[in-house]
């Protein structure tokens, strides 16, 4: 048997401010923006073509999810984004204008910061530490 994670959701208030955000600001890759009319939309993003697991938008189409949209994992980090360059890319997305919670820390599993996307969500850039 095989399983794996097809992809993860993440609430958005706009998908086209979303697929902003992530690409030009996160450095995310725009995978697919397909239209299934009636205002349906499959738009994936990820880190790289080769991350493996997509994230997909979810636009909030009622008041539960959007009271949701930025809060998917109240104050915690809601996903971890491994780079094999934590400091050149915390600088990198610093100067875009994303708001990071600090600054880099060397912890003992590697180098590692938080950051907010534009509606709160919180992801940890991490450099993971080769043994």
């Amino acid at each position: 048997m095989s399983r794996k994670i097809g992809h993860i959701t993440i609430l958005v208030s706009d998908y086209d401010e979303a697929i902003d955000y992530y690409v030009n600001k996160l450095g995310f890759v725009l995978l697919t923006d397909n239209s299934f009319g009636e205002g349906m939309r499959w738009v994936t993003v990820a880190p790289s073509r080769e991350s493996g697991t997509p994230i997909v938008f979810v636009e909030a189409d009622n008041d539960e999810k959007k009271a949701r949209v930025g809060s998917q994992a109240a104050e915690h980090v809601f996903l971890v984004i491994e780079t094999n360059d934590c400091l050149r890319e915390y600088h990198i997305m610093k100067e875009k204008g994303v708001r990071f919670l600090g600054e880099p820390q060397e912890m003992p599993w590697g180098t590692e910061v938080v950051f907010e996307d534009l509606y709160g969500n919180r992801f940890d850039l991490l450099q993971v530490k080769s043994y």
